[in-house]
């Protein structure tokens, strides 16, 4: 489990003197406990109280949340993928997930909206885990924070709720086409058909904006466009605290606060306090009155303007564009002429278009991402697409020492089969197929993988010791490629097969093997290396579909080919053997993994079961070296989660299969 700085004790010492606290936030990771030794209760005090909470704010001591973060000590687990429930006594644990993840029960805080840019944060109550920005009330009706809505009778009328404050705006519509449809009841603004604005596609699922002017929004419902225009909402931060970014439309508060709940009825806007009723100005341009806590300004939407932002130039409330002499038809963008109605891509984000001499952009919104993206998946970009978004990650099967496996779906399994197996197969489009053969490598009850057979269509891979391989039978030299097909290269400690179906093979010559298979094959998979569907539990599945417990009967469900294949009658058995076998040199040996040489990774990949891997392989081995495929294998899954460990052969003295004598490899095989 994570664990944390502990601030409880300092925070109660602080709770018992102080009957209110005034606590500032810039990052909801890392708040900052702040106690005052006064109440802010008399309105005629309130400049001289607020002065000095800012003041204790710039020397407030900073520690890390209990509510972030679980207090305890890191536990192992089996089971990949298996939720746990934490003890209810641990404090916290009510707004966290665990599951188990590499070996170790990982526990993730409950994903809460972004607090970002609130300055009035309500803690949140004791059922609940996240805490809540201060919401707005108007017309006896309550409405979160970051909402907007509509005027009933009037739908250009609008309303948006920003941390206490309620900003009331007129829609100003745009209209990129020449016979917009008039609005239909209840509807603001015409439509366009088709969805093309200055050249970018809109889509239902992604809104676009016009470079000119980023606060124009324009969204496609049933292949009709409407573009509108809608006031920034007031903000509820000091001067000092507001950003506005270039290209965006609208400035924002950093970081975010807690603070005293004010006077009843009274409104706190940034350091100024007002009482119910009171009338005041935002800005030069915004008036806003007081209404029992909750401010209302009513503000004005500036015109949609077209000329380049950087022509613009200040008005008194709005930007206005200068006035154009000389009218042209051609555009010139970056030194080149383009003609009037030609559109380019400028990335996979912006679009251009020349309309009547002037340049006009339009650039694709990206919805924001407020949450993790789930198991076995990944936040990524696609290649030439402008929004990240959550995508399936590839599945990884790993087989190493005494066949120890560990499935796509990352469950983790020993079976000492002798025979000819099938490790992985497409059974729905039977695109591909993998098979293991196994060598009891002059043992009673163990066995390793000697050869590999890869077939993708009509073409068929062997994968030998020492890295010799074959295609369709006859042996070929490294690099190797099949235009279209698949291609074989080799580095420093292993042979590397890319089919073009997206299945890949790593083989290191001697036991380590490690297939990939793209999320396209979710689902659709079968074999010793399990069906590929997140689910750990249903792996142990047969090939007739039974779901079994036994590993034994499991392993066996896969044979393939004739009884000649197999070294010995029938696999070892595991269950017993473990125990005679440890002696204090594999102890010594195996501890190696849980040494500072793999520290690196020790906190994201759990190397007991590695350890008990490598125990087992010593049991019965032909040499002194079996313990480093447990160690080739460990380094595999590290690597994946970009953790390098570059000089963990050298101190423990595991060769590749280049550096390893020939005498040896025969010993083992």
């Amino acid at each position: 489990m994570t664990s944390g700085v502990n601030c409880r004790r300092a925070a109660a010492t602080q709770r018992k003197i102080q009957p209110r606290h005034l606590r500032n936030r810039r990052d909801v990771r890392e708040p900052v406990l702040l106690h005052l030794n006064m109440e802010l209760t008399r309105l005629p005090s309130i400049p001289l109280a607020l002065a000095l909470a800012l003041a204790f704010l710039s020397t407030a001591r900073r520690c890390v949340d209990a509510s972030e973060s679980i207090i305890g000590s890191r536990e192992t687990c089996d089971v990949e993928g298996e939720d746990f429930t934490v003890d209810k006594k641990i404090p916290n644990t009510r707004c966290f997930n665990c599951i188990c993840k590499n070996g170790f029960v990982e526990c993730v805080k409950q994903q809460c909206p972004s607090i970002e840019g609130c300055y009035t944060l309500l803690d949140p109550p004791d059922n609940e885990c996240c805490h809540r920005c201060t919401g707005c009330m108007r017309d006896g009706y309550y409405h979160e924070s970051d909402t907007t809505w509509t005027d009933k009778k009037d739908p250009c009328r609008v309303f948006t709720c920003k941390s206490g404050i309620i900003t009331e705006s007129k829609l100003r519509c745009y209209t990129p086409c020449s016979n917009p449809t008039p609005a239909a009841p209840g509807q603001c603004c015409p439509v366009c058909a088709g969805c093309l604005v200055n050249g970018q596609k809109v889509t239902a699922e992604r809104s676009v904006t016009t470079t000119e002017d980023p606060c124009v929004t324009c969204e496609c419902n049933n292949g009709q466009l409407t573009c509108a225009k809608q006031a920034c909402p007031t903000l509820n931060c000091p001067a000092s605290k507001i950003i506005h970014a270039p290209g965006e439309c609208c400035p924002h508060c950093r970081g975010s606060r807690r603070f005293l709940q004010p006077p009843k009825g009274a409104c706190m806007v940034g350091t100024m306090l007002y009482t119910s009723g009171k009338q005041f100005y935002a800005d030069h341009c915004t008036p806003c009155t007081c209404i029992n806590s909750t401010v209302s300004c009513v503000k004005e939407t500036c015109p949609v303007l077209e000329c380049p932002r950087e022509y613009q130039t200040a008005g008194r409330c709005c930007p206005q564009c200068p006035i154009i002499e000389e009218s042209r038809s051609s555009c010139v963008y970056n030194g080149k002429v383009r003609e009037d109605g030609e559109t380019w891509k400028l990335d996979s984000c912006k679009t251009c278009a020349c309309s009547q001499g002037k340049v006009r952009c339009a650039r694709l919104m990206c919805p924001p991402i407020n949450e993790p993206c789930p198991p076995n998946t990944k936040l990524e970009r696609p290649k030439d697409q402008c929004c990240a978004r959550c995508v399936e990650s590839d599945g990884v099967c790993r087989v190493f020492g005494d066949p120890h496996y560990r499935t796509f779906d990352g469950k983790f399994y020993t079976f000492k089969g002798p025979c000819k197996y099938q490790l992985v197969n497409d059974c729905v489009g039977r695109t591909f197929s993998i098979r293991v053969t196994n060598d009891a490598r002059s043992t009673k009850s163990s066995a390793w993988t000697k050869t590999i057979a890869i077939k993708v269509g009509d073409l068929k891979v062997n994968l030998g010791q020492r890295m010799r391989v074959k295609v369709n039978g006859k042996k070929v030299d490294v690099p190797y490629a099949v235009a279209n097909r698949l291609d074989i290269n080799r580095t420093t400690d292993s042979i590397i097969v890319n089919t073009q179906i997206g299945i890949k093979v790593l083989w290191d010559g001697i036991s380590y093997l490690e297939v990939s298979a793209p999320s396209s094959y979710r689902g659709r998979l079968c074999g010793l290396c399990g069906n590929f569907n997140s689910n750990a539990k249903d792996d142990f599945t047969t090939r007739r579909g039974r779901l079994l417990t036994d590993v034994q009967q499991f392993g066996q469900s896969w044979t393939v080919g004739a009884r000649k294949a197999c070294v010995r009658a029938r696999p070892g058995n595991v269950d017993g053997k473990e125990g005679r076998c440890k002696g204090r040199k594999d102890h010594r040996l195996c501890n190696r993994l849980r040494s500072q040489i793999f520290d690196a990774c020790h906190k994201k990949v759990n190397p007991m079961m590695y350890y008990k891997a490598c125990l087992q392989d010593m049991c019965e081995c032909p040499t002194e070296h079996c313990f480093c495929e447990s160690f080739v294998a460990y380094v595999h899954e590290c690597q994946r989660l970009g953790i390098q460990l570059p000089h963990w052969r050298k101190a423990t003295k595991c060769r590749t299969v280049w550096e390893q004598p020939a005498s040896l490899v025969r010993r083992l095989h």
